[in-house]
């Protein structure tokens, strides 16, 4: 090469470097996780350790819905999305005004039905962004596909049926050229699935359910778990009562991941129905538990099982965060999971294997998980018997961790694990299956854990297997977390405290008042004046913030399936409510 080719190479390269610091998509929030890798890290740094006790709140817009705000507001371009609870209305925030200012709204009218035989408040957990689409979800189990730049419908699919009390509330991902999408209806007698729609025309794919044969779950020959327990013949229906397979739950409602070197999706399963155990003995294959799967075909490549007949409510729909991490001597492609049953899982993403399984809250419902079989150890103390309170049992049915998201940051090599520490009694009672009521067959009431505080932030290292540090809250952290590369990590309280605390020591740097409890996914994105956002939605709700959002009576500790009795003084703290705020450094 010439003298004058090479500098102008080398001229081309520090340009591109340069360009590749201000890429403007590494400012852009385009799913609820930010990632297929569900790490929920910001890779920029403007807002660091040192200033962000200077954070000041930019603009608000009022979401004209006061029910519980789960969601991470999308950012592409200079465009924010914002999806709120139901009715699930869609708003575009045009950025460059930097005042909320409004370019387009969505009403989906879905069908007011819905509301009846939601479970646990009228969530959404977000959308989805792909080739100038926002993709959404709606409480009535339709998935619907917006003009980016208009916010005209471009198509619209019913996956479900609100009759049988069939719902979705979960945030889709979008893989190539196909939107993932799961139900909810678990405590109603519905059986769980996870569709793969095209992106283009909403047209069906492919289904997998949760229970039944291996032709209904995808299971062929490809399908190698790791574990003997997991392999069989129609082992959806073998370990199953009867037909009770086909009320058998399963529901895929939690976050779905993707490595795309293994051409691998990775998802949760939910709880069996119903939850009283004693109604389906067996190992209720393939509830409570993580598939990985082609996502082409659906096809199931290998299945691990958290909580086999799951005894207490833990699900297994968790959110499982791909990083790699050296153990054993060598680097290994991995799979970290904190389950409901309160243990923080890492499996080899490749095979299903658990290489670790660790507490992270006080358990008092297994003795530990046996690394050679996999398999949880029950304490049989513990297991809920029709006729007789049992008392003292840890975590409760929103285990130790429920669907609030983790945060990972590839510079502290930390997991950042919003959470609850609660335990309760438990009666158990036979259940009859009616179509979209109820199909539990438990009485339970919560109470605050040891310590009596009733949350926590945790920073955990997978490595160590150990918690490097962590912030106890006087109510459940039901938000999600961020982290980004200013070495700050943000959360929200129940009470409405939007906190920035040092990714490394866990110190409280800086926090702000919002209107209402936080139970929102908060979101990092460049905004087009070059500086870095953190945005965040107010309204609580969910199953924690229930009394309020539902405005429940308190007296009865029974509510909200048994959370209320631990939440009688959150009217207290904090209202219903339902705004985005956008803070900045000024």
């Amino acid at each position: 090469m010439k003298p004058w080719k090479a500098m102008l190479a080398a001229v081309g390269v520090a340009l591109a470097q340069l360009a590749g610091a201000a890429d403007p998509a590494d400012g852009e929030w385009p799913s609820a996780a930010r990632d297929p890798a569900n790490t929920r890290f910001s890779p920029l740094a403007e807002i660091g350790t040192g200033n962000v006790a200077n954070l000041r709140l930019a603009f608000t817009f009022p979401l004209g819905v006061e029910r519980g705000q789960e969601a991470a507001p999308l950012v592409i371009g200079d465009t924010m999305y914002v999806v709120t609870a139901f009715p699930n209305y869609v708003y575009a925030l045009d950025l460059t005004k930097n005042d909320g200012s409004l370019r387009w709204s969505f009403d989906p009218k879905p069908d007011p039905n819905a509301r009846g035989v939601a479970c646990c408040d009228l969530v959404n957990r977000g959308a989805a962004y792909a080739d100038g689409r926002v993709i959404i979800n709606t409480l009535d189990a339709h998935t619907i596909a917006l003009d980016a730049k208009t916010g005209r419908e471009l198509w619209r699919t019913r996956l479900g049926d609100i009759n049988i009390g069939e719902t979705v509330t979960m945030a889709p991902l979008v893989v190539r050229d196909k939107v993932l999408v799961g139900n909810s209806g678990g405590e109603m007698g519905v059986r769980g699935w996870i569709s793969a729609l095209d992106v283009a025309s909403g047209r069906m794919l492919w289904r997998a359910y949760s229970t039944g044969p291996d032709k209904d779950v995808l299971i062929g020959p490809n399908f190698k778990p790791f574990y003997p327990q997991d392999r069989g013949k129609d082992l959806g229906v073998a370990t199953w009562p009867g037909g009770a397979w086909k009320l058998g739950g399963g529901n895929v409602w939690g976050f779905v991941s993707y490595d795309p070197a293994l051409d691998l999706v990775f998802h949760g399963t939910g709880n069996p129905g119903p939850w009283n155990p004693e109604q389906r003995p067996g190992s209720n294959h393939w509830t409570a538990g993580v598939f990985a799967r082609r996502p082409d075909t659906g096809e199931a490549v290998w299945y691990y099982q958290w909580s086999p007949h799951d005894l207490h409510d833990y699900d297994g729909v968790n959110e499982n965060v791909l990083v790699d991490l050296p153990i054993g001597g060598r680097t290994r492609q991995v799979l970290v999971h904190p389950d409901r049953n309160g243990y923080i899982y890492v499996l080899d993403r490749a095979t299903g294997q658990v290489l670790s399984a660790d507490a992270f809250v006080p358990i008092t419902t297994t003795k530990g998980v046996d690394l050679r079989t996999g398999r949880l150890i029950y304490n049989p103390d513990k297991e809920p018997r029709a006729g007789r309170v049992v008392r003292n049992i840890c975590p409760t049915s929103p285990g130790g961790k429920d669907w609030q998201p983790s945060a990972w940051s590839p510079r502290t090599r930390l997991l950042y694990v919003p959470h609850q520490n609660l335990c309760q009694d438990t009666e158990t009672f036979e259940v009859s299956y009616i179509a979209g009521t109820p199909y539990v067959g438990v009485d339970n009431k919560m109470n605050p854990g040891p310590g009596g505080n009733r949350g926590e932030f945790s920073a955990w290292d997978p490595v160590a297997r150990r918690k490097a540090w962590s912030i106890k809250e006087n109510f459940p952290v039901w938000s999600g977390a961020l982290a980004t590369a200013g070495d700050v990590v943000f959360y929200g309280t129940m009470e409405g405290w939007f906190k920035a605390v040092d990714a490394k020591t866990g110190k409280q740097l800086w926090q702000f008042k919002t209107a209402s409890g936080i139970i929102g996914q908060p979101v990092s994105y460049r905004g087009p004046d070059g500086k870095q956002y953190i945005a965040v939605l107010s309204g609580v709700g969910g199953w924690a913030g229930a009394v309020v959002s539902g405005a429940l009576d308190v007296r009865d500790g029974s509510a909200a399936m048994g959370f209320a009795n631990a939440m009688k003084d959150l009217p207290q703290h904090t209202t219903k409510g339902g705004t985005l705020y956008v803070f900045a450094l000024p």
